[in-house]
């Protein structure tokens, strides 16, 4: 079982900027790819941003430019940096990680932006 706790949610004006975090604990051996979902209230859910163990990145047509995502392997840690945050980036914000072929997700942090 791996567990996912996030972090670094939190109300911004537009254009700010917010940091989240997920650290991974409990059966963390090999753990693969990581990344982040959001969800607006009353849509479905999206992939924002995935990193593989090694490095290779993708990002949502909606964040290139203005978000990027990086993992610290050693701490299990995988962040999300987000600036130029705009009102429809708001939704809460899952991290999520693979291992074994199995899809783990974290309880989420919201994130509120405000015009």
């Amino acid at each position: 079982q791996v567990r996912l706790v996030e972090s670094g949610g939190g109300l911004v004006q537009a254009g700010g900027s917010l940091r989240l975090s997920c650290a991974a604990s409990g059966n963390i051996f090999n753990i693969g790819a990581m990344g982040w979902y959001s969800q607006a209230p009353g849509k479905q859910r999206e992939l924002v941003a995935s990193i593989t163990r090694g490095g290779s990145i993708n990002f949502a047509d909606s964040v290139k430019g203005r978000f990027t995502i990086s993992r610290d392997n050693a701490k299990n840690t995988v962040y999300l940096q987000m600036s130029s945050l705009k009102p429809e980036d708001t939704g809460t914000y899952y991290c999520y990680a693979y291992r074994n072929g199995i899809e783990y997700r974290g309880q989420g942090t919201q994130v509120i932006v405000s015009s």
